[in-house]
């Protein structure tokens, strides 16, 4: 039976020796990585929360991401980064770092940058008086999808950049993205159109209360301004609440916000729920991309397979407003970060391993060079596991699929479902595959299923959020946007993709 506790190291039969290193590494070696070290105090989210604008000579920290120097973990508590039974905790409303399940619990997720351009990220928020309780800046302008060797294809959006920012973005320049966590939706608007009316397009002058409608009822949930020029910077920002992100990083009811989670981020301030969430999201993009790929595979094409989940369904991709080699260029460019974001899992699953003898070199994990050879367990117990521990919206579309292709009625498939619920009365059920999961586990279509459950997941609400865009940026943002969309996709098609594997 299966146990998500069981380790690496006490698998049968005996593994290869690179699989005992990972294991290592998780353990004594987890020490040397440098882990940036969130707050977890139990006053740090009420600061986050109340701090909306800061002294003219010093402004506190609000980084929760990362301290000025990488921080050593013991090993003892670093190899309980990911507890047995994380999963099945019942306490889901997390409101301080000390409620996580250890304290360098969700490390994983905190990406370390140039020092000198995260500060010039945060100082973007703190031009922000509603207060933001959780937010990371993504895309090329933060992590470049290319290796710096190109000249810039365009001007520099930026008006007058800091110093730091050009230096990162090596002249070129990228409109840097933002996502911001708020907990009022409706109370953050309100204040925001009060600083920044300019950042809104004509639904501002209709009121908070409108512009959360749009919010809420519309797309994913989630409120785009883009073409904003904060410090000298051109940026776009999208406005979430946090229990709508929270949902979509534990379920993928929309995969919107959860795809972009996928991929690594900035974390820029942070949240305990969130970041518990977030660690759920993660395992299950590792699990999904499992279900997508056979029995050998190399680390290169796991993390492509992950970071094209949120691509599938896109209508970016449909309609060629995105480059083709997006995906290959995000996971090639950044895979030592990638590396970072999910060895944790794949140290823990029981049924996936490295078996590439490099994995045994002391440095391999900081070695982008380094494609490891990885293998899976086929066993359709432990697939059928993986199967009923997908993200539970999702997890429901995938059923469906296979209630019609098995012809199951409807009353008996309500039964089944009902006696699968993750959660009961008194508390959260371990979740075990049962017959119906590893007989979906088993069948041959299985990845052309997990497939079309995803494009459905994404699809609608990513062109709803589509057109919603063209009323949150306005007309003239909206063309504006689609144009260098295109632009992207012509200079994609010259360029191909990236040459990052040597």
């Amino acid at each position: 039976m299966y146990t998500f506790s069981r380790v690496l190291s006490v698998r049968s039969p005996p593994l290869h020796s690179c699989v005992r290193h990972a294991v290592f590494f998780h353990s004594s070696r987890a020490a040397r990585w440098p882990q940036s070290t969130p707050e977890s105090s139990r006053d740090s989210v009420r600061r986050s929360e109340t701090s909306s604008t800061s002294p003219k000579n010093k402004r506190p920290s609000m980084d929760r991401s990362t301290n000025s120097s990488p921080t050593s973990t013991p090993a003892s508590e670093s190899n309980q980064s990911l507890p047995p039974g994380w999963e099945d905790e019942l306490n889901r409303h997390l409101t301080t770092f000390a409620q996580l399940p250890h304290r360098t619990f969700g490390f994983n997720q905190h990406m370390i940058i140039n020092e000198e351009f995260k500060e010039s990220l945060r100082q973007i928020l703190w031009q922000f008086r509603a207060p933001i309780r959780y937010a990371f800046a993504y895309g090329s302008g933060v992590f470049p999808q290319n290796d710096g060797s190109m000249p810039p294809a365009s001007l520099s959006p930026h008006p007058h950049p800091p110093e730091a920012v050009t230096k990162w973005q090596k002249g070129g320049g990228k409109i840097i993205d933002f996502i911001f966590g708020v907990s009022y939706t409706q109370h953050w608007h309100s204040l925001n159109l009060q600083q920044h009316r300019d950042h809104y397009s004509f639904l501002g002058s209709l009121g908070s209360a409108v512009v959360t409608r749009v919010q809420d009822k519309w797309g994913a949930g989630v409120y785009f301004n883009p073409y904003i020029t904060v410090n000298g910077v051109m940026i776009k920002y999208g406005v979430v609440n946090l229990d709508v992100l929270s949902r979509d990083l534990q379920q993928w009811e929309t995969l919107y916000l959860a795809g972009r989670l996928h991929k690594p981020v900035k974390i820029l301030r942070d949240d305990p729920q969130i970041r518990y969430s977030n660690q759920l999201n993660l395992i299950g993009a590792v699990r999904t991309a499992l279900l997508l790929l056979g029995e050998k595979f190399t680390e290169r094409e796991l993390y492509t397979a992950i970071a094209g989940i949120s691509y599938m369904g896109d209508p970016r991709m449909s309609f060629a407003t995105e480059n083709p080699h997006k995906v290959k260029n995000i996971v090639g460019n950044q895979l030592t970060n990638f590396r970072q974001l999910y060895n944790p899992f794949v140290g823990t699953l029981p049924n996936v391993t490295y078996c590439d003898p490099r994995c045994s070199r002391e440095d391999w994990i900081h070695d982008a060079a380094t494609d490891a050879r990885m293998t899976q367990d086929m066993d359709p117990v432990k697939r059928g596991n993986m199967v009923r521990r997908l993200p539970k919206a999702f997890r429901d579309r995938l059923y469906l699929q296979y209630q019609k292709k098995f012809q199951i009625p409807g009353r008996d498939f309500a039964r089944m479902l009902e006696e699968s619920k993750d959660e009961d009365e008194s508390s959260f059920k371990r979740r075990q595959g049962g017959e119906f999961d590893r007989r979906i586990a088993q069948e041959p279509d299985i990845r052309q299923q997990v497939a079309e459950a995803i494009r459905l997941t994404v699809k609608w609400p990513s062109y709803s959020q589509t057109v919603k865009g063209l009323f949150t940026a306005g007309p003239t943002r909206s063309w504006k946007y689609l144009g260098e969309k295109w632009e992207k996709k012509r200079e994609g098609d010259k360029m191909g993709p990236s040459d990052t594997s040597s």
